[in-house]
């Protein structure tokens, strides 16, 4: 499916900046919408609703007068009834185009984001969570593949964007390890319309992370990631080098019992997201901490670039005659 006209018009690349726990920032998700590029904002970043409104007020005022890119917000499954209808209809105050919904059950999110008149795209791992997303009236999924930062999945993106796109005719995001304009590039030829990146932004000036977690992914290489339920009980992607900060053994992780709420199994002062943290596998090439601005800008030059590749088979890809 074609993204939304009016989207495209207001987009410079088919790119999410994606919401990511801890991090993200209203700071980022303005650097994002005007570098051109969608901004995704969590509720769960925010301490309380007040605080969590006056972000999205503060963010539509940044782009007051100017055709900006959707403004989209990450929100949880699992909120009552009343606390969801709350939510969205702030959302809908502040101009917010997107929901992207989270782990959990999306259909009563979907059915009331749609009442709002924004669209909802769900995160999916797997086929299943995506087949469940589909069935609840969802206008877009979330292809998380393998090496994704956070929550992430084990299918390889070559199978689960191209079997998400065989069952469903609306949108599809591919994500995971997308650090350049290439993979942008290579998403959709793979069938996607979007491509969601989260790594490559945390090691951004505007981003919430901390200066040593920047750092970090700079010095990081892809072997330095631990895929485990150790923290939370579902399965991340992690940083090595994070874990032996805080005194914990990559290789000899505390058990997490069944029935644990929280991180009581962790050291004191240890907790995910916050002195524990992860990454994708995109690492790999991170290799500055840069502006949003400047990091469109190269997407867009490494985009363009993969764009004008001739096909295999063309006059311009084809070597002359001996």
């Amino acid at each position: 499916m074609p993204l939304p006209a009016d989207w495209t018009a207001r987009m410079r690349l088919p790119v999410i900046c994606a919401p990511m726990f801890r991090v993200t920032s209203p700071a980022l998700v303005i650097a994002a919408r005007r570098a051109g590029i969608v901004g995704a904002l969590p509720r769960g970043n925010a301490p309380d609703f007040a605080t969590f409104e006056c972000w999205l007020a503060q963010i539509a005022e940044a782009a007051a007068g100017q055709p900006a890119p959707p403004l989209a917000v990450n929100l949880s499954t699992r909120l009552s009834p009343d606390e969801m209808a709350q939510h969205l209809a702030a959302c809908r105050r502040h101009g917010v185009e997107l929901i992207i919904s989270a782990t959990g059950d999306p259909s009563m999110l979907i059915a009331q984001a749609h009442d709002h008149g924004m669209r909802v795209f769900a995160d999916a791992v797997n086929l299943r969570f995506a087949e469940k997303a589909i069935a609840a009236g969802t206008d877009g999924v979330i292809a998380i593949g393998a090496g994704g930062g956070g929550h992430s999945g084990t299918v390889n993106h070559l199978t689960l964007v191209a079997a998400i796109r065989r069952r469903f005719d609306g949108i599809v995001v591919m994500a995971g390890a997308i650090s350049d304009g290439r993979a942008v590039r290579a998403a959709e030829l793979l069938g996607a319309e979007l491509a969601y990146v989260g790594t490559r932004f945390i090691a951004s000036t505007e981003s919430g992370a901390s200066p040593a977690y920047k750092q970090m992914l700079v010095e990081a290489r892809a072997t330095d990631l631990a895929y485990t339920p150790a923290f939370n009980g579902v399965p991340a992607n992690w940083l090595r080098p994070s874990m032996r900060r805080v005194g914990l053994d990559p290789d000899n992780l505390p058990p997490r019992p069944p029935e644990t709420r929280g991180y009581g199994h962790l050291p004191d002062g240890v907790v995910p997201w916050s002195t524990l943290w992860s990454a994708g596998q995109g690492v790999e090439l991170i290799e500055d901490v840069r502006p949003v601005a400047d990091l469109v800008a190269q997407f867009e030059r490494e985009y363009r670039a993969a764009c004008a590749v001739p096909v295999f088979g063309s006059a311009a890809n084809t070597a002359p005659a001996a």
